[in-house]
């Protein structure tokens, strides 16, 4: 019997889960909580959508239980299981009640911007690149997460900073809520998880809350990210910036030293013509260009493995020969990276051709000096 016929099928893993029961009696298949389920080459991949957030975590034993016994079956040779929920919104504290221990550090941000002869560049990081895109909805900060967790898992010691100030995404993707703590009201402590360092305004703020800022407090919130953060020694620093080109992105290039940005965009014409602004700023800036990435390149049906290119194809790869940048790589749309994501865990964190794709960006990034 070959390998191919050895290894699990589709059908075996849900006739499996069908089996294997819940503490109720009923099971994951009658429930349906499967999503994104993912069998290919003896690997398992796929996502329990619990009620609640609190179902999901009372799910943590029962998760892992069921991962244990899918490792154990026959043609079996890895399995990630994620845990997501739908969102809900934190109830608030009333006004008058005490901060809790883990509450916000003591100290303002978003302040103006202070004086300084130096760059911005924190102490012990070897270098920085810049995720950029000309508008929003192409993925940046997707790619952002996801790279960084691909860099890690390839053992490079590697910071996130979430500088989307207007529209911080990373914590929910990074699976962190947990505000920093500031022991001296000035050095802020960043998070950690999926093997990378982590900062955002997401974390100062109620979820819900927005941020009502001119420029001046966005150049004085990237200063404190930048300067005050103990990130450590670092191999690189990913700075997930907001679309466009404003304030953030221009005092970012400005004021500090960077090895040097990537543009995100999706291939149809209407992003492409965003990104082109993108790139000439940051050539205005005198920043260079790692290269551009297609995002949501094509979709990979689950059923029958069809590739559809719902936003075209190769516009991407035809702009960055245009105006001379790398193509650095070509990144599917799916849904299991949308429901990781939700659920905290970046898809580059598990295996299947997601994550590979993520993997084979950050390998070139490595291989190229550039991270």
């Amino acid at each position: 019997m070959s390998d191919r016929k050895s290894q699990i099928s589709r059908a075996e893993v849900e006739s499996f889960l069908a089996q294997f029961a819940l503490p109720d009696g009923e099971n994951l298949i009658s429930r349906d909580m499967v999503r994104a389920l993912r069998v290919e080459d003896g690997r398992i991949t796929f996502i329990i959508e619990a009620e609640t957030p609190q179902v999901a975590r009372d799910f943590e034993g029962f998760r892992a239980a069921l991962q244990q016994a899918l490792e154990a079956q026959a043609g079996v040779s890895a399995v990630s299981i994620a845990l997501t929920a739908p969102t809900q919104a934190p109830q608030q504290a009333p006004h008058s009640a005490k901060p809790a221990p883990d509450g916000p550090p003591s100290l303002k941000i978003g302040g103006h911007a202070k004086p300084q002869s130096e760059l911005m560049n924190p102490k012990g990081v070897a270098r920085i690149i810049a995720i950029g895109s000309g508008k929003g909805g192409v993925g940046k900060s997707t790619l952002s997460s996801n790279l960084a967790v691909a860099l890690a898992r390839q053992g490079r010691k590697v910071g996130l900073l979430d500088a989307d100030i207007y529209g911080p995404s990373q914590p929910r993707m990074m699976g962190l809520t947990k505000r920093p703590a500031s022991p001296d009201g000035k050095t802020i402590l960043p998070l950690h998880n999926h093997g990378v360092t982590f900062m955002s305004i997401g974390l100062m703020l109620p979820e819900e809350k927005a941020v009502v800022w001119r420029g001046p407090m966005l150049m004085g919130a990237l200063q404190q990210m930048m300067t005050q953060v103990e990130w450590g020694e670092l191999d690189i620093l990913l700075v997930d910036l907001p679309p466009g080109t404003g304030d953030v992105a221009m005092t970012l290039c400005q004021r500090s030293k960077l090895t040097g940005a990537i543009v995100v965009s999706t291939p149809q014409d209407l992003a492409l013509l965003d990104a082109r602004k993108a790139l000439d700023m940051f050539a205005t800036l005198k920043t260079p260009v790692l290269g551009l990435v297609e995002n949501m390149s094509g979709f990979v049906c689950p059923g029958c493995g069809h590739e559809a290119h719902i936003f075209g194809q190769g516009g991407v790869a035809a702009e960055a020969e245009k105006m001379g940048v790398p193509f650095l790589a070509a990144l599917p749309i799916s849904l299991e990276t949308r429901l990781a994501g939700d659920a905290g865990t970046p898809i580059a964190a598990s295996e299947g051709a997601a994550a590979e794709a993520y993997a084979q960006l950050a390998a070139r990034l490595v291989a190229g000096g550039m991270a």
